[in-house]
């Protein structure tokens, strides 16, 4: 196979040993995922490899060190994603993601899109009252709705923030905790707490909380109210019913937004029980102002082992493993 070269020049030497990592780590990381060797004298880079390979890595380079004189703090987790972004989507622009400036967290931390599907979900959260973010675990569909409803918090575009999720075990496992009934269900509103606690200081979050304007609640303490100017998301929505759904979605009031995430493929409802998420998908595709933004294991932001675990289920159930009870719809949801 012929071998292709192209050359590079840096012309900052301080970004570009930042851009080659400790001890070229982040330069490593391309040759390995794209199949080419980088060769590096000074500030000049030589890329080797098949055609495809090294034109990715080039462009890989080249958009890393634009960040980087746009003082974006690159981390080695970032290369990973910037690269896996090129390669299932080769027309992006690192810098359109990368430097969607959501909020800057507690932790001095810049909380931003990490590839085109968070992308997308966060422009649909912009653009529309009711979104729907459909997909596995570690794709960001929760934690970056979180961001977003803390930067409209802190804009004042909205009053409050409600953050909701069902409490499948309410029955009698449940039953055998101790407490009342919001001490009961408070292990399953942790992961929310965890992520509010990553973006505002805990002195801060103690406050909001106590003065009402964040509230975390299990889901059937929505009924009979109409949250008007909030921010509302429900989480794990696979496990509502078709009328916790409905009872949740009618709460919305006049200058408020709604943000739904769950993943259909792991649904913990009794056999019987319809999920409310899958029957919304059947039923709103269609309504302008509602978008459907779908999320797949190659989405997922995690350590890098979660995706294969992920594939790895999924091959077990095409080939003759246990079928799970419902699936996801095969086609794939798009902004509306």
């Amino acid at each position: 196979m012929k071998k292709f070269s192209t050359n590079r020049s840096l012309d900052d030497n301080g970004l570009a040993l930042i851009l080659y990592g400790e001890q070229g780590s982040n330069l490593k990381h391309i040759e390995s995922s794209l199949g080419v060797e980088i060769h590096v004298k000074g500030n000049e880079l030589t890329i080797t490899g098949d055609r495809t390979g090294v034109e990715l890595a080039d462009r890989a380079c080249a958009e890393l060190y634009g960040l980087l004189r746009r003082n974006y703090p690159l981390h080695p987790k970032d290369v990973d994603l910037a690269v896996r972004i090129l390669k299932e989507n080769p027309d992006a622009r690192l810098a359109d993601i990368f430097m969607d400036k959501l909020i800057v967290s507690s932790g001095k931390r810049m909380i931003t899109p990490k590839n085109m599907a968070q992308k997308l979900y966060v422009d649909a959260i912009r653009k529309n009252d009711i979104i729907f973010g459909i997909g596995p675990a570690g794709t960001g569909k929760t934690y970056l709705a979180m961001a977003m409803a803390v930067s409209a918090l802190l804009k004042d575009l909205v009053a409050r923030i409600v953050l909701a999720r069902p409490a499948v075990e309410a029955g009698e496992r449940l039953g055998f905790l101790p407490g009342d009934l919001a001490e009961k269900v408070n292990p399953y509103l942790r992961p929310l707490y965890d992520a509010l606690y990553d973006m505002i200081p805990f002195e801060k979050v103690s406050r909001l909380l106590e003065r009402g304007i964040i509230e975390v609640a299990p889901l059937a303490f929505m009924r009979g109210r109409t949250l008007n100017d909030a921010f509302i998301i429900l989480d794990e929505a696979q496990n509502t019913t078709s009328e916790q759904m409905k009872m949740f979605l009618t709460r919305m009031g006049y200058g408020s937004k709604v943000v739904v995430t769950g993943d259909v493929t792991q649904i913990d409802l009794p056999e019987k029980q319809t999920s409310g998420l899958m029957e919304a998908v059947d039923l709103f595709q269609d309504i302008k102002g509602i978008a459907f933004v779908r999320f797949s294991r190659k989405d997922v932001v995690r350590h890098s082992l979660v995706s294969r675990i992920i594939e790895a289920y999924e091959q077990k159930n095409r080939h003759g493993g246990p079928v799970q009870r419902r699936q996801a719809p095969s086609r794939n949801f798009t902004e509306q």
